[in-house]
């Protein structure tokens, strides 16, 4: 019988989006928007569960599950002790302390002896101890924005992307408890087999994250500049240099980090690059 890895995602959402996005660009056929509870790769030993967010941390250290993807957030919430596989780099968020626009905020002691309205009290009552302030905590499920306007809390405590959900309920973000983005969780006891299956789950994984974080640059550069230029290149490792058919220019090609590429642009035009490509990379093997 084939041995298979069984991972739990989000059954609905932007984070259920994202991971099945990462699943199909490491090559693996997933169905999307299946209703149903397990479906199963065509072309890589793996079967998808199906959950609500809050479940899969459980499945996952039971055994139910061996691998989950979700927010880092709802992992150290659930107080299940699993260990983190991979920081997987989307679903980037924050969990912050909000109150209304118009209180006078002077610091995190404002929140002493007041009521705060949140879905993750673990985490908050960890932040609050730290900070040497006591509140008292009503936990929602949902709508968490909504507490302040309707008398139940002083402020909220909530998960926050761009923030727009705050200011259209007249609120304003004050404290930032914890970064957030989403893991790779994994059962503590996967046989040989399910950890082999697992590496070669994470070979694509990274292939496909280092892809996404760096870009291939091509460039003409004069033959007299290509050592300066060179040496301002904070690529991989020493960029290909290709003679073109037009005396005294050469072609220089590297990868570069997208994120680095802004800070040089100005040092690669000063020495005289010409016909800058910024191209994606599909997969990046290292």
């Amino acid at each position: 019988m084939e041995t298979r890895l069984r991972i739990a995602i989000q059954k609905s959402g932007r984070l259920s989006e994202k991971s099945i996005e990462l699943l199909r660009n490491c090559g693996i056929k997933v169905q999307k928007g299946s209703r149903s509870l397990i479906t199963q790769s065509k072309n890589f030993p793996i079967d998808i569960l199906h959950l609500r967010d809050d479940d899969i941390p459980q499945y996952v250290h039971d055994g139910t599950a061996d691998l989950g993807i979700l927010g880092e957030n709802v992992l150290i919430e659930s107080g299940f002790e699993v260990p983190t596989v991979k920081k997987l780099g989307f679903a980037k968020c924050r969990l912050s302390l909000a109150v209304p626009k118009h209180v006078d905020y002077s610091g995190v002691n404002y929140f002493e002896g007041k009521k705060i309205a949140t879905t993750y009290p673990v985490l908050l009552k960890k932040y609050l101890d730290e900070k040497g302030v006591s509140a008292t905590m009503h936990e929602i499920s949902g709508s968490v924005e909504i507490a302040p306007n309707i008398g139940l809390a002083d402020g909220i405590c909530d998960i926050v992307s761009t923030g727009s959900t705050l200011f259209s309920n007249g609120l304003k973000e004050v404290e930032k408890v914890m970064f957030s983005e989403a893991v790779l969780i994994s059962n503590n006891s996967l046989s040989e087999e399910k950890i082999e299956i697992l590496n070669k789950l994470l070979f694509r994984f990274d292939a496909v994250m280092s892809a996404s974080q760096n870009k291939y640059l091509v460039m003409n550069v004069p033959n007299d500049k290509v050592d300066e230029v060179i040496n301002i290149l904070p690529g991989m490792k020493s960029p290909t240099v290709v003679p073109l058919a037009t005396e005294g220019w050469s072609a220089i090609h590297t990868v570069i980090a997208e994120d680095k590429f802004w800070n040089i642009i100005d040092g690669l035009k000063e020495r005289g690059a010409s016909g800058i490509l910024v191209v994606p990379i599909q997969k990046m093997i290292m």
